[in-house]
């Protein structure tokens, strides 16, 4: 299934991507792929491909903090990026909300480290925060979208998101990955809504707060 799709929606993915890497290249001075160790399957470690939506050698330690706060609380899984984020390159905020700076991952796939369909890959620091039954996640491949990225995903807390990749885990066939594939656009267009609003209500909040600080 995985190779079949990728094949047949090459002309759509690869300009895409050589346009985004272009783009890319041309705001932030740097390389267009981003590379990071993530967690795969049954806990092996891989190296994630992106393209490159922040500035070169960006602190990582508030994503760090962000997380821990997402994984420790009962809170809605809300992105650093929505209230801004000085890290970010030109149009990175609209890359990461669309979607399409995963679009590297096809070779993840392609080399069998990844599947277009389920949990996504976590990151060392927070698999190493996970409890034993949330590294249950981990027994079957990472995917570029799954069922939680279609169920709510950032309005959704840590612990729901953990509840629905282990759902995931242990119902996966081949009519779910389709049924998720095809809800995925959807979900991509409400994840931008959703973007768009936060980012206009910041944008209205910051001269109120600025004008509460000369008071």
């Amino acid at each position: 299934l995985d190779c079949t799709l990728i094949v047949l929606t090459t002309p759509v993915w690869l300009p895409l991507g050589l346009l985004i890497a272009a783009w890319v290249k041309f705001v932030s001075p740097g390389p267009a792929l981003f590379r990071q160790e993530r967690i795969g399957h049954m806990g092996g470690r891989f190296h994630c491909l992106k393209f490159r939506t922040m500035k070169v050698n960006a602190d990582t330690r508030v994503h760090r903090e962000h997380l821990n706060h997402l994984m420790t609380s009962n809170r809605p899984m809300k992105k650093l990026d929505t209230n801004g984020d000085c890290r970010l390159i030109r149009g990175g905020l609209w890359l990461r909300t669309l979607g399409v700076d995963e679009l590297p991952q096809i070779i993840n796939v392609l080399r069998g480290e990844m599947s277009l369909v389920g949990p996504r890959p976590s990151t060392v620091y927070e698999f190493e925060m996970f409890q034993p039954r949330h590294r249950q996640r981990c027994e079957t491949l990472p995917g570029l979208t799954g069922l939680w990225q279609v169920k709510g995903k950032n309005r959704t807390t840590f612990e729901r998101m953990m509840e629905l990749d282990l759902a995931y885990v242990e119902t996966k066939s081949w009519f779910l990955d389709i049924k998720i594939i095809v809800c995925t656009l959807p979900a991509v267009l409400t994840q931008l809504t959703d973007a768009y609003t936060g980012r206009r209500v910041a944008s209205k909040a910051q001269p109120a707060e600025m004008a509460a600080h000369l008071l």
